[in-house]
Order: structure tokens, then sequence, then C-alpha cells
């Protein structure tokens, strides 16, 4: 019987194509297994952050006088920064005349350095002059026959506080008192100043009030004029007839004052409508104040520059971050490491203790050069909001190979 064993060499052929399998399926799973591991994404990294309290400064208690009535704001900050005393309508005295130079503007507008048109004054006038002494009030000379322009006439009215150059000026503008007080009437409703009333042109009637707060609103609106906001910061001026008047605000030029008004009558007191220009760091603050009731002048304008001093203190520059700051990292499985810093510096303007917040982002990150963007820092302070770039602080490096072949999935 023939054998049907198959022989060395048979055996040898047919082992052959299965080691060789063998030896390309092992290949393949080594190549699947490299492919894997260094196709594969590289995970994404997890900012980690530090966490930032809110920033916050003192507080510096404004110095108010223990008399009378106020209030202290700022221009481009809205409301009031503080006040004291009453806060109700009350008797302005002259203050009245600022109110009376806006409504007269807005019915005879002028551009800053125009003098406006002309007036002859009359017999009419000189009547009106007569009165006002007659009834105590600050007045200056009237010659029939003279020519102001409206300028000069707003100038009478506002620095030497001629009480009867503000009923030709009114007289002028809109034919009769009884007409301008209802334009004066519309204009105050028109800008929300509802704690104010003019009961006259002058402020010698007691029945011509204001709120603090209606008042710091009004001395804003006199700053943003252009030709309102100069006359206030005169010192002096020449006028027809009269000749040098003087401002009767006696701290213009000192401590920042640039304005406003002064008003004196029995029932008001001395007060003073004021304006000042300040420093904080880099920062340039206009203030508005009033302060109504004062026993005095030479009280009133000590009580002023106290506050002003107070109220400049009670600002603060506050470096928020500097270029380079540090916020958190970035470090991976594969023992990369990168810190998250800021991009530029910035600062903010804040009033007493009132905090500022902070809150930063960071994306998740697989590689990144040095200087890339990868989130942001928010300082927040009443309703103002800053964002500063957070960047890479250095280049944060992939996995190597190594690494990859040992970390197939991840």
């Amino acid at each position: 019987m023939p054998n049907s064993r198959p022989s060395a060499s048979e055996r040898v052929h047919r082992r052959r194509p299965v080691a060789i399998f063998g030896i390309l399926a092992v290949g393949l799973l080594v190549f699947g297994y490299v492919s894997l591991a260094v196709l594969r994404p590289i995970p994404a990294n997890a900012a980690q952050l530090e966490t930032t309290a809110p920033i916050s400064q003192p507080a510096t208690p404004l110095q108010w006088p223990d008399y009378g009535t106020g209030a202290i704001g700022a221009v481009g900050i809205d409301g009031v920064l503080g006040n004291s005393g009453g806060q109700q309508p009350t008797p302005m005295a002259s203050i009245t005349k600022t109110v009376t130079a806006l409504v007269v503007l807005a019915k005879m507008p002028l551009e800053a350095g125009e003098n406006g048109p002309e007036l002859t004054l009359t017999e009419a006038d000189a009547r009106i002059y007569s009165q006002t002494i007659a009834e105590g009030g600050s007045a200056a000379p009237v010659a029939p026959g003279s020519v102001f322009t409206e300028r000069q006439l707003l100038q009478a009215m506002m620095l030497p506080s001629a009480n009867n150059y503000s009923i030709t000026l009114v007289t002028w503008a809109f034919g009769s008192m009884p007409a301008f007080l209802a334009a004066a009437s519309d204009w105050l409703a028109a800008h929300d100043l509802a704690g104010t009333h003019l009961a006259d042109s002058s402020g010698l009637d007691s029945d011509s009030r204001s709120t603090p707060a209606d008042l710091v609103a009004i001395g804003t609106l006199a700053l943003a004029h252009p030709v309102l906001s100069e006359i206030v910061e005169e010192k002096s001026a020449v006028l027809p007839v009269i000749g040098e008047v003087e401002n009767t605000n006696k701290l213009l030029g000192s401590n920042g004052v640039i304005g406003l008004k002064t008003g004196t009558t029995r029932d008001a007191g001395a007060c003073l409508l004021f304006a000042a220009e300040t420093t904080v760091g880099s920062e340039k603050i206009t203030f508005v104040g009033v302060i109504l009731g004062a026993p005095n002048h030479r009280q009133l304008n000590q009580a002023v520059t106290a506050l002003i001093a107070s109220a400049t203190a009670g600002f603060h520059e506050v470096q928020l971050v500097e270029t380079g700051d540090d916020f958190g990292s970035y470090t991976t499985p594969w023992g990369a490491t990168s810190d998250i810093v800021a991009a530029e510096s910035a600062s903010i303007l804040v009033w007493q203790d009132a905090p500022v917040t902070v809150t930063s982002t960071a994306t998740a990150l697989e590689t990144g050069e040095d200087g890339r963007e990868v989130g942001s820092v928010r300082f927040e302070h009443d309703g103002e909001r800053i964002t500063v770039p957070l960047v890479l602080e250095d280049e944060l490096e992939g996995p190597d190979l190594g690494w990859k072949l040992c970390h197939p999935f991840g």
C-alpha cells in the first residue's frame, strides 16, 4: 500500500504560507498600533486658571460743612457722588442766572468766539436798573443808547451778577418776563429737572428754587456749553458803560476751580455752584458741585476747598493688570508647561471703595506657540468693562514619538 504521508519537503511548503501570513499579521498589528499612536488626535489640555478676588480700595469720607445742603458729582458719571443736608428744593439765589443763561442761549444760540446780535439799551432798561436798586438786588449801571452784544449781556449778568441785566436779557430774548418763565419751565422739563423752578430771572425771589442734584446737572450743562463755559471762567471783563467788572467767584483759578456761579440772599444764604478740574494718576476729573446756605462766602469757600480735596482723594486710579502678569498655566500629560499671561496693561478710575470684579477664561489647548491668544481677563466696574487678552508665555510643545507610542489611547 503506497505511503500517504506528505514528505518533509511538502510539509515545509505547507508551513511557509502560514508563517508568512503570521508575520504579515504581526506587521499589520504593529503598523496599526504605531499609526494609531502617531496619528490619533492629541488630547486638549484644560487651563488651570487662578482665582482672582474683586479689587477694592479704601473709601475716603467727603468733607461736608455742618451747615446748609449740597451735592457733588463728576462729569461723565451719572448722578451725584455724594450729598449733604436736605435734598428738597431750596432757594438758590443768583445761581438762578445759570439757568437763565442756558434758557436764553437755547433761544438765541452762540458758538465759541461769537458775540452775537446787538441790543441798544433804552429808558426801559434804565428803569429796570432803578427798580433793582430799590429792591436791594445787585445791579450794574445802565446808559440809554449804549450798545451791548448778547455775549456782553451774559457777562454783565454772570460776572458781577447784575440782576437788572438778567431782566434786560430775558426781555430782549423772549419779549416779557412771563414769556421767559414759560420757556424756562419747558426747558427744565425737557432736561428732567423736576426739582427746579424759576420765579424770576435773577434768583432774588426766594421761590426760584432747586435741589442740589438738579444744580449739579445744571452746572454740567453749563460746562458743556461752548460760550457759557468760557464766560464763567473769566475773572474779569470790560463792558460798555459799566467798565471793568470782576467775577464774584473768588475761588476761580485756585484749587482747580473753573466756575461757575455765586449767589447770596437772606433766604438762601451764601451759595456757590462750582466746577473744578483735578488729576488722579493719568486721568483728569471735572467735579461739579454746590453748597447752599452757608453763613458767609469766606466759610463757604473754605468748605468748597475742603470738599474738592476730599472728593479728589476719593478717586483711585487702579492698576488692574500689567503686561506679563500670570493668570494660570497649562500642564500636559507629556510634561510640557506654559504660563498664561496678560498681553497688555490696563487701569481704571474707581470712586471710593466700589469693587472691580475680575473674570478670566481660557480655552482648552493641544499645543501652541508663545504669544498665542488663548483667552481673556475681564474687569467690570460700575457698568464699565475692560477686557485684556491672555496669551501663552512660552511654547506649549506637543508630545514626542516615545510618549505617543507609550500612550496610544491618551
